[in-house]
This record gives structure tokens, sequence and C-alpha cells, in this order.
């Protein structure tokens, strides 16, 4: 792909209910995000995580810090949609999140941590879910209103994926591979 804001194209919405074998390899994708972001950001120096992966877009610091920001907000909104009848999740502002300047100083570590311990405990939750509860829904302000679980589960296996291709193809690019 050429465009440097979407390297494994744009999110694309289930567009039927998902199987089980979908579902499961989904899972396995968000099981794997955090081994492979933390592959695509090793050995990179302060500089290098400071250079932003696209111009006017975040640094790799801040890629490293975003990804469990919005995985812990995903992981609760999992939570809320399957103990609520359609619960209203809050959104937040991830680009002022990104901005904080614990985001564009804090060692890339700490957030891996705190990813691998996330997706652990996520995966568990998601292999518990059963066949009856995977259409259960909640109301999300910013995307077309009433989702349910299999558009959730496409997007944040999507979303790992997007944001680790964002520091790979900068590293490709810059020759830090």
């Amino acid at each position: 792909m050429n465009d440097l804001r979407y390297p494994i194209g744009r999110f694309e919405a289930p567009k039927t209910t998902l199987t089980e074998a979908q579902r499961a390899g989904l899972i396995t994708q968000i099981e794997e995000a955090p081994g492979a972001l933390r592959a695509a950001l090793a050995g990179l120096s302060p500089a290098q995580l400071d250079t932003p992966y696209r111009p006017g877009g975040w640094t790799a610091r801040q890629v490293a810090h975003h990804v469990p920001d919005s995985h812990l907000n995903a992981y609760v909104r999992f939570r809320l949609a399957l103990t609520e009848d359609e619960p209203t999740i809050r959104p937040y502002d991830e680009t002022l999140w990104a901005d904080l300047h614990e985001a564009k100083s804090a060692p890339p570590e700490l957030s891996l941590d705190l990813l691998e311990a996330l997706h652990r405990r996520w995966v568990v939750l998601l292999r518990q879910i059963t066949p009856a509860e995977w259409p259960r829904r909640f109301k999300h302000p910013e995307h077309s209103g009433i989702q349910d679980l299999d558009w959730m589960l496409v997007m944040y296996a999507w979303h790992g994926r997007h944001h680790t291709a964002h520091v790979a193809s900068l590293r490709r690019r810059m020759g830090w591979a």
C-alpha cells in the first residue's frame, strides 16, 4: 500500500456474522499482536523511537503507547457489552492521549509489558464468549451507532496489525530493518 496512514488498508467492518473459525483466527491475531509490536519496535534507538511513521503522524514511541491505551478501552468495552444491555461506551480523544508528555517520553517497554498482560487476559475472555453472546451489542457514538462484538473483534484484530505495520514500514523506509 502507498498510503502511509493505512499500510494494511482501511478497516473493513464485517458484512455478515462471523463463523467460529473466523473468530478463532481473529482472536489469534489479537493474541499475537503484542509480540508483533514488540518485534517491530525492537532495537530502535531513542531518536528512531521519536521519528514519526509518516509526515504529521505519531512517533513510533507514541504508537507503542497508543496501542495499549486503545486496547484497554476495547477490553473494557467487551466486558460492558457482555454484562449490560446495549451499553453506550465512552469514546476518548486518542490524539490528546498521544500528546500527553508520558506518551511522548516514556520507554515503550512499559506499554509493551502492559499490552502483553492485557492481551493474555483479553484472549481468555474472548475464547470464553459463547456463540449466543457474540451478537451482544453496544452503542458507539463514533462508529455509526450500534455495533456488535463481531464488529469489535474485527476492529481490534485489524488495529493491532495496523499500528504494527506503521512501525514496520517506517523501519523499512528508513533502512532500520
